[in-house]
Formats: structure tokens, C-alpha cells, sequence
């Protein structure tokens, strides 16, 4: 099923979720775009953030997904939210769960921090790099819908 063309008649999305408009914690008042998605089949929000460099995959969801016995890809240190943090770059299967079309799985390249307490209750972020320059995707706004697909 093709939810958005491109203009050669190409699919550009092939799924479509609903995103909520709303700050990423209860203390902050700027609103953000905020997906449900799928970290190695744990469902979880996450912030769609287009300057973040990789997925941030918050520590607490790590160890759910068992992702914290994963071989590190590297360690790097990241300056994240104005807090130096230390942890591994891995790779890892993100789901882009469908309201309409069909779910999209999406091996990305994702950063998790070692230290929980450091994080807080920030949520997971999904970044440009090692994902979303992995998949075709547009937002609109008037209905609050993420539309994506497969790089062609």
C-alpha cells in the first residue's frame, strides 16, 4: 500500500503513525515530536530529533532490550542535553510501528549512554544519523502523522 508517491509514481512511504506534539519530560514547555517506536521489540516513546547525530537510546530501555550485552561498535564520549556522557555506539533493529500501511524495521547505528542516573527520565531520541538518513520520511503537521518508508 502506498501512502505517498513520489513524482515519478515511485512509493515514497509505505507507513504512517500518529505523533503526539508535546514536551519530552514534564519539566520542559517546548513541544517536540514524540513517536512510539520499537527498540529491539520494546515499545517506547522517542523524540524525533533531526540535530541529534545517532539514536539515543535512553539506559533504561537498553537494559530491557538486553542491548547493554551488546559489543560496542566504539565508546565515545557525547555532549548530550549540555551533560558530557560516556557510552557505546552499537546496531541495533528500530521499528517504525504503522497506524495505516505497514510497519517499517530499520537497522540503525544507535548511542547509549553508560550511566542511568545521569539520564534521568529523558526519553529515547531518534536521530538523523544511522537512522533517519536510512528511510524516506515527511511530517504533517495540520494532522499530526510521521509518514515513512524505504530508501529506494
Amino acid at each position: 500500500m502506498a501512502l505517498l508517491l513520489l513524482p515519478d509514481g515511485e512509493t515514497f512511504a509505505t507507513g504512517a503513525i500518529r505523533y503526539d506534539y508535546a514536551p519530552a519530560t514534564p519539566s520542559e514547555t517546548t513541544n517536540r515530536i514524540i513517536l512510539l517506536v520499537k527498540i529491539e521489540g520494546i515499545k517506547t516513546e522517542a523524540v524525533l530529533d533531526t540535530g541529534a547525530p545517532y539514536p539515543i537510546i535512553a539506559p533504561r530501555i537498553a537494559r530491557q532490550a538486553r542491548l547493554d550485552r551488546v559489543t560496542p561498535l566504539e565508546r565515545l564520549t557525547m555532549l548530550i542535553r549540555g551533560m558530557r556522557l560516556e557510552g557505546s555506539v552499537i546496531r541495533l533493529t528500530i521499528t517504525l510501528p504503522h497506524d495505516e500501511g505497514e510497519d517499517l524495521d530499520v537497522d540503525a547505528t544507535a548511542f547509549i549512554p553508560d550511566v542511568e542516573e545521569y539520564w534521568g527520565n529523558f526519553p529515547s531520541f531518534i536521530g538523523q544519523i544511522g537512522f533517519l538518513e536510512r528511510i524516506c520520511y515527511a511530517v504533517n503537521p495540520s494532522t499530526d502523522t510521521f509518514y515513512f518508508g524505504p530508501l529506494t
